[in-house]
């Protein structure tokens, strides 16, 4: 029952845009692109999506930058139709936080376990993106770069 009125609170803080969440967002784009955080922002969230509060699992905040994927402007003597200046991505933005998390602590022993929506601005989405160490939980091994998290079989149409 609580983490259901936690949720609720975290749904009502964002859609009125409270001034604590956009004193969050406005530190949160002041730090670096991830950043491991001591405990979950939703913790509602962080549950369902298989956190435990104990040692071996670490979440870390991924800033990804919205829009769509700008292109190098290319050489003449080609097609105009296919220079175009924008490109949309193939993945959702919530797999390239994943990617990146995972990425970034995999030399530390690190797999992504899953990760979740926490807030965005004009310019940034956040996502904090729970990891898991292999002594605690025996993942496969690079599960986030094959596709295997929900985003990644949601990108290939497995969801």
């Amino acid at each position: 029952m609580t983490y259901k009125l936690i949720q609720k609170t975290f749904q009502k803080e964002y859609k009125e845009r409270s001034e604590l969440y956009r004193k969050r967002l406005s530190e949160w784009r002041k730090q670096p692109p991830v950043i491991q955080i001591e405990k979950p922002t939703n913790i509602a969230a962080a549950r369902r999506k298989g956190y435990k509060a104990k040692e071996g699992f670490i979440v870390v905040r991924v800033r990804v930058k919205r829009g769509k994927r700008k292109t190098k402007k290319r050489m003449r003597g080609r097609k105009p139709s296919k220079t175009g200046k924008f490109v949309s991505r193939q993945k959702s933005l919530q797999l390239i936080a994943e990617e990146r998390a995972g990425r970034k602590f995999k030399d530390k022993g690190y797999e992504v376990l899953n990760s979740y929506f926490v807030g965005s601005d004009g310019t940034y989405k956040f996502f904090e993106v729970i990891l898991v160490s292999d002594k605690v939980m025996k993942l496969q091994k690079g599960r986030v770069f094959r596709g295997l998290t929900y985003q990644g079989r949601k990108m290939r149409g497995l969801c």
